[in-house]
């Protein structure tokens, strides 16, 4: 009985002080200036400044490959052959080190869950990589989508304070993320389709470039340059995430190992707030020191991508044939590109950080998005970064891939459209002209368009 008395005593002053820690920090942190807000946005934003401009993507030296074929396809866990590139072995530290990993290790490690233990949180969206993009297998899209909000105040974006990403959970109960009541601007972007994006990390800038050259000016995309981060912050063409805020996968992976799972890494050193509060190494919640990750992770993530084949079509029958006829005459393909080679072997991309392999070199895929930033009326109203420079992207999305099109039932950047009548629908601003002409389509015809989007 004594014991057991001690040990209530011992649990409760363990309580208390946990309880004093946290109070004493949160009202530190609460008395935070509007200036101290301001550097931690202005450091955030600062990371998102590439340094120079997009070099022309050339190949070097003889290609070991000099013949174009089609990116091999299919929904089965299985490897298009990519081989990591580099030295023989990733080092660790200077005691440990490991041979490049397979295509099924680093497919377990995108699907591992991840614990408090590993670095998860304290405040974040998921505890693995597979939980958002897992469908129909692992790599796919989902139904899982971010929540994003911010406010507009004489036409400025203001992100919210702990930036326009609200984490969905935490790892203590006190510091769940909230929306504030002024932030009006309100949206969600649901997680994308990752099988198949080595090809598109493979598309030379040149190419993205050529293809937005050649649209009607009506039509015309937007290209914005960022960092590669692993080629230290040098200047690419976005092509990753809604914003195309990203160039490479590495980079993309350090990004969402932070955001979605609050895990820090090489890349992204800084845990995130929780509104603006500071909970990370050194408050009580968050037992992890910085970096959580030591970058191994990050490889095996965008490695395992680079290994995806590309979402494979279902039957081709004659209605989808005439189908994909009508999309292409009433302009569609403009924007959502069906055909496109990715750059030859040996060619440098990502800065100079990676070299194309032959698995990801001169491959014809089919993507079904020019890559570009247009606006056809559906915004978010949350820019690339929230300076006057990018303001115009606040009411532009990345044209969304169709290709796994007939493995998503929740459509759109912000997956609130359900059918594919209702996305057309949605189609306006630069896409209007578009829209119309699918207006006058006779139902017959329709039904062929959808046949193919069906078959997509």
């Amino acid at each position: 009985m004594k014991n057991l008395k001690l040990f209530i005593i011992a649990a409760f002053g363990i309580a208390l002080v946990f309880s004093l820690t946290y109070k004493n920090t949160v009202s530190s942190q609460e008395s935070l200036t509007k200036d101290s807000a301001n550097s931690d946005d202005q450091n955030r934003r600062q990371k998102f400044i590439p340094v120079g401009i997009p070099e022309s993507e050339l190949p070097d030296g003889q290609n070991s490959i000099s013949t174009v074929t089609e990116a091999p396809t299919g929904f089965d866990n299985l490897t298009n052959g990519f081989d990591p590139q580099g030295p023989p072995f990733d080092t660790i530290n200077e005691d440990n080190v490991v041979p490049n990993r397979s295509f099924n290790d680093n497919r377990f490690i995108f699907e591992e869950v991840e614990l408090i233990a590993d670095g998860v949180g304290p405040t974040y969206n998921a505890q693995s990589c597979r939980e958002c993009h897992q469908n129909v297998v692992t790599g796919g899209a989902s139904q899982i989508a971010e929540h994003r909000t911010g406010r507009t105040d004489n036409g400025v974006f203001f992100e919210s304070l702990g930036g326009s990403l609200i984490q969905s959970r935490a790892t203590h109960q006190n510091i769940v993320e909230r929306v504030n009541f002024e932030d009006g601007v309100r949206t969600f972007r649901i997680s994308t389709n990752t099988l198949g994006n080595g090809f598109i990390e493979a598309i030379a800038n040149d190419t993205i470039i050529g293809i937005r050259n050649n649209q009607p000016a009506s039509l015309r995309g937007s290209i914005i340059n960022v960092p590669v981060f692993e080629a230290n912050s040098f200047a690419r063409i976005g092509r990753f995430g809604w914003k195309n805020q990203h160039a490479s996968l590495e980079s993309f992976a350090g990004d969402a190992y932070l955001n979605e799972m609050g895990i820090t890494n090489p890349m992204f050193m800084e845990e995130n707030t929780s509104s603006g509060v500071f909970v990370g190494f050194g408050t009580p919640f968050d037992p992890v020191p910085e970096p959580e990750d030591d970058g191994e992770d990050l490889r095996a993530f965008a490695n395992f991508i680079r290994s995806t084949k590309a979402p494979s079509r279902g039957p081709i029958t004659n209605a989808v044939t005439l189908g994909e006829q009508l999309f292409n005459q009433i302009g569609c393909n403009v924007c959502h590109v069906n055909s496109i080679t990715t750059a030859p072997p040996g060619t440098r991309i990502n800065g100079g950080a990676m070299t194309v392999p032959n698995a990801l070199g001169y491959k014809i895929i089919h993507p079904y998005s020019d890559f570009l930033l247009h606006d056809i009326g559906t915004g978010d109203g949350i820019p690339f970064l929230p300076t006057p420079e990018f303001a115009s992207t606040a009411n532009q999305i990345k044209t969304a891939p169709l290709w796994a099109l007939r493995t998503r039932n929740r459509l759109m950047h912000d997956g609130l459209t359900f059918t594919l009548q209702e996305a057309i629908a949605r189609h306006g601003g630069q896409a209007t002209a578009v829209t119309n002409r699918y207006n006058n389509l006779t139902n017959a015809q329709k039904n062929r368009l959808l046949a193919f989007l069906n078959s997509l």
